[in-house]
């Protein structure tokens, strides 16, 4: 490669990662992974120190991107840079050298400047593309954990990071039943939580903040030491993000025990950083053009796998896009075994080139997510479906905020029916096994399925169900017997079954409950009314009164409801599960966390205790034969072991 090939390549590299950093910080989308980008930014980076040639609009000198949107914009009174970074703990530790440190989390969500004056809470800045940022102080203020009032009188400046925890990202995304519309990340529906010109819905995102740096304090003194800085804060009533003093002796365990805990912790996390303690020494070094020289991150090292990739799946979804999933052998991978990963989007697929038969190598994003990190022999021969898999319609490909899509264009597309009816036969819905998706698929193109109560009235057409391929007396008799158990039901099951928008099992079963699980009242409900049931938005109270005003969506569930036998039993909240010691094992289906499950449990008047005694009611898990020392005392001691979905059952789902 000549110097002109040099200059070219860098020119080329500059557009693909700005727009990149455009899509990822301004409109919360991803149109590459992390890894991806890291791999062109240093191509980049090595190209600009061989050549000398560094155009001004390089994402190596400059921090972001352009802000743009309908929030006010703010000039920051000092540029907020980002941190170098590095993937070697030997490197870290060779840049604190005799020094002490602090080592925290590097929490994955949204920068955020509050000042406060008089002790007031009158402003909030996004870090935008680190010489101005977006005001959000109205959002701020319904942040779950930010004080509007702090002890401290002076001029305050408080730098942090706004996240989403992936217990409510969870919760969130459940209640999207458009598989598209729903959030590929944390850090993504955070950016967009934040950035709402309705606050309304930033307060329903339960969006916390964790300071990590004290810009200023008028009258303080730190006695010139970053941790006291970091104490002062929490004394001031800010959740400070975790951390912990290090040197160079010990920063090797630090980052172990961090490493360990990485896959539990609640907060999205994309590494560690390492600041300096001492705040005098940490002056004395200044910045760069983008990095401070006082601070420096670590990401993790993520571990990689080589594989063959053999086939790029087209899932199709509610709203005609056709996803892209790349299929390959299986590869082990930080303890469990990985044979696809989401392409995300032709952007991606396109800037990999991807081909049937290509040597990839794979990781987990932030040692969670699969991803394809890198194409080794780029063939590209794939060939987008002219047609689509389901129904055979034409495809075509649209662009969606900037990023390329294929998509289905047939309006009576069965993929854009299936969709609906996977969700009323999940399992936290009817919960009817032996109904894949394309066994639905299959009965829908043959017309036994045309609305949800055909699905129990499919004895009408048994004896042509057991002649089909891959069908037969014995499956047929095995689906035969989980419809009919399906049969027999509660609210809350009917209300996620049904799809509504924004209505997933939590805010079935908060409106069961409202409604002391009275059906006709559940599907009567005004506007007014949701809206006075905690947890029920403005939006979601439309969308729902909507639906049941709906003259064909109530034929719908009128027939529904006439195949169905509700079990409309109730008890008021606080005492369905009084009196009940219940003690909590193995790993969760339903829940995030424990912390999730404990927290309905105590709800409904039971309490959790973390060992099991003579006084534990029930031990819950979902390995009742495991020879766990819980299980064992379980037996000895004569406790009745459930499991998960058996508490689920007491709770009233």
């Amino acid at each position: 490669m000549n110097l002109d090939d040099k200059k070219r390549r860098i020119e080329e590299l500059i557009e693909t990662l700005n727009e990149a950093s455009a899509a990822y910080y301004d409109e919360a989308s991803e149109i590459m992974s992390n890894y991806e980008y890291d791999a062109l930014y240093d191509e980049l980076e090595s190209l600009e120190k061989e050549t000398g040639y560094t155009p001004l609009n390089s994402p190596t000198k400059n921090v972001g991107y352009t802000v743009q949107s309908e929030l006010p914009k703010e000039r920051h009174r000092s540029r907020m840079l980002s941190l170098d970074k590095t993937k070697s703990r030997e490197e870290l530790a060779a840049w604190l050298g005799d020094h002490e440190g602090l080592l925290s989390w590097k929490l994955d969500g949204l920068t955020v400047v509050l000042t406060y004056e008089g002790g007031e809470l009158v402003k909030a800045v996004t870090r935008g593309n680190g010489d101005i940022g977006e005001v959000i102080t109205s959002n701020a203020r319904v942040f779950v954990n930010v004080p509007k009032r702090i002890p401290h009188e002076g001029h305050t400046v408080i730098r942090g990071e706004a996240v989403i925890t992936y217990e409510e990202f969870d919760r969130i995304n459940e209640a999207i039943d458009d598989a598209d519309a729903k959030y590929k990340n944390p850090r993504n529906l955070c950016s967009g939580s934040v950035r709402q010109l309705n606050s309304k819905i930033t307060a329903e995102r339960n969006v916390r903040f964790y300071a990590f740096t004290l810009s200023e304090a008028d009258g303080v003194d730190y006695e010139g030491l970053r941790s006291n800085q970091m104490k002062w804060m929490a004394e001031q009533g800010f959740d400070v993000v975790e951390y912990v003093k290090v040197d160079n002796k010990s920063i090797f365990e630090a980052i172990d025990n961090y490493a360990e805990r990485v896959h539990s912790f609640e907060i999205p996390s994309d590494g560690l950083v390492l600041t300096l303690e001492d705040l005098e020494y940490a002056a004395t070094l200044g910045t760069t053009a983008k990095f401070p020289r006082d601070s420096l991150a670590f990401k993790w090292a993520d571990q990689q796998a080589e594989t063959i990739l053999r086939e790029i799946e087209w899932s199709p979804s509610r709203t005609g896009l056709l996803n892209p999933i790349a299929i390959f052998d299986p590869v082990e991978l930080e303890g469990t075994t990985v044979k696809r990963a989401s392409v995300h989007n032709l952007n991606i697929m396109e800037t990999l080139k991807l081909g049937i038969g290509d040597t990839i190598t794979v990781y987990k994003a932030n040692m969670i997510i699969p991803q394809i990190g890198d194409n080794l022999t780029k063939s590209g021969n794939i060939e987008l479906p002219s047609h689509c898999p389901v129904c055979d319609g034409a495809t075509e490909i649209k662009l969606m905020t900037g990023t390329k899509v294929l998509t289905c264009t047939n309006p009576n597309c069965l993929a854009k029916q299936v969709k609906r009816f996977s969700l009323f036969v999940s399992r936290d819905a009817l919960n009817i096994e032996g109904l894949s998706e394309q066994t639905l698929l299959k009965f829908i193109g043959l017309g036994y399925i045309k609305s949800f109560a055909d699905i129990f009235r499919l004895e009408n057409h048994r004896d042509e169900i057991v002649e089909l391929d891959g069908f037969g007396k014995k499956s047929y008799d095995k689906l035969s017997s989980s419809i009919e158990k399906a049969r027999h039901t509660v609210p809350t099951r009917i209300l996620v079954a049904l799809g509504i928008p924004g209505v997933g099992v939590t805010t079935a079963a908060q409106i069961a409950r409202a409604c002391e699980n009275k059906w006709s009242k559940i599907s009567s409900l005004s506007y007014d009314e949701l809206i006075a049931i905690n947890g029920i938005g403005e939006v979601m109270a439309r969308d729902y009164e909507s639906f049941f005003a709906d003259e064909h969506n109530k034929s719908v569930v009128l027939d529904l409801v006439g195949e169905l036998d509700i079990d409309e039993s109730y008890e008021k909240a606080g005492e369905a599960l009084s009196g009940e010691i219940f003690v909590i094992t193995g790993s969760l289906e339903h829940y995030k966390s424990r912390t999730e499950l404990k927290k309905e449990i105590e709800a409904q008047g039971g309490k959790v205790a973390g060992s099991v005694s003579k006084n534990t009611s029930y031990l819950v898990t979902n390995n009742p034969e495991s020879g766990s020392s819980k299980n064992k005392a379980a037996a000895e001691l004569g406790v009745k072991i459930i499991t998960e979905d058996e508490i689920r059952t007491m709770l009233g789902y």
